[in-house]
């Protein structure tokens, strides 16, 4: 994993709200100001075994999400021990991505954002208690607000988060509703794809999506000699990257792999894809982000690119 190459591409994503400017007036960055705070001693050490300690002492501007020692403490027995040894780098990484969003966010910027968009690819979503204003990132408490470093800004919390990490095909076969896509995905040859490193958006039929098809429809495109119409149907499902619903709600088409464009719709808040009602959205997977449709999205027998 490159954390620069995530910086750079990230940069460029608009964000639910605009960061802070990066602090100005410490000397200390974000590393050194965790070290000198002496609570984040399971934290330095992680970050030192994923090999990201020149990253976050890099120019940035970043805002952490910094997990205390009590808060690692909280982990199952041997979860730290398990994520700190060299075969488990990637899992370290991801993980310790989760809690770093590019711009410098303080803590009244967190509080207004619907989401924040971290180096991992995933998202985090703030909360603000009804009563008592207290605020959390993603279910954790945010315990610390505002820490200020030269290149970033420390908001403490109680709690490690987890970012997914199953890939898109592990996480349909685990909902279990997805039986008749993942059959149609081995027929077409493209599980390998879907396992990849993506990132990938796929707008997911159900098993009752495919039940609505004309009767002999699902057996027909299943064999072998129909495989590039399989493969066509299912890649007009998938667009490279997170494409988040709400995202997607600004759209009025998604570039779909199969290269034809699919229009996208969204009337008072119910998004739709070619036809096809987005019944569950944002299913964060370590590759990308499944939204469930209620129908097969058919593409036209003579495909064309739009683009």
């Amino acid at each position: 994993m490159n954390f620069f190459l995530l910086t750079a591409t990230l940069a460029g994503l608009t964000g639910p709200v605009d960061p802070a400017p990066a602090p100005a007036g410490d000397t200390k960055n974000l590393v050194e100001t965790a070290v000198a705070a002496g609570t984040f001693e399971t934290l330095a050490a992680a970050l030192g075994a994923a090999d990201l300690v020149d990253a976050l002492q890099g120019e940035g501007p970043f805002t952490v999400f910094a997990p205390s020692d009590d808060a690692f403490a909280k982990l199952p027995a041997g979860t730290v021990e398990r994520l700190l040894q060299p075969e488990n780098k990637a899992r370290l990484q991801a993980v310790l991505l989760y809690h770093v969003v590019p711009g410098a966010f303080p803590a009244a910027k967190v509080a207004g954002a619907t989401s924040l968009d971290t180096l991992n690819g995933q998202r985090l979503v703030p909360a603000v208690a009804a009563r008592g204003g207290a605020v959390s990132i993603s279910g954790a408490g945010v315990v610390a607000t505002d820490v200020r470093a030269s290149n970033g800004v420390i908001h403490v919390i109680d709690t490690v988060l987890l970012p997914a990490d199953k890939d898109i095909v592990d996480t349909a076969a685990e909902a279990g509703s997805f039986g008749t896509l993942l059959a149609a995905a081995r027929a077409a040859g493209l599980v390998d794809a879907l396992k990849g490193d993506g990132p990938l958006t796929v707008f997911a039929p159900t098993d009752e999506a495919f039940a609505k098809l004309p009767e002999g429809t699902v057996e027909s495109l299943l064999k072998p000699e129909n495989k590039e119409r399989l493969k066509t149907i299912l890649l007009y499902h998938v667009v490279s990257g997170r494409v988040y619903a709400d995202q997607a709600a600004h759209l009025t088409a998604a570039p779909t792999l199969a290269g034809i464009d699919a229009p996208i719709a969204n009337s008072r808040g119910k998004l739709s894809v070619a036809g096809a009602k987005v019944l569950s959205a944002d299913l964060e997977t370590s590759n990308g982000v499944i939204h469930v449709i209620d129908a097969v999205m058919l593409p036209s027998e003579k495909p064309a690119a739009s683009r």
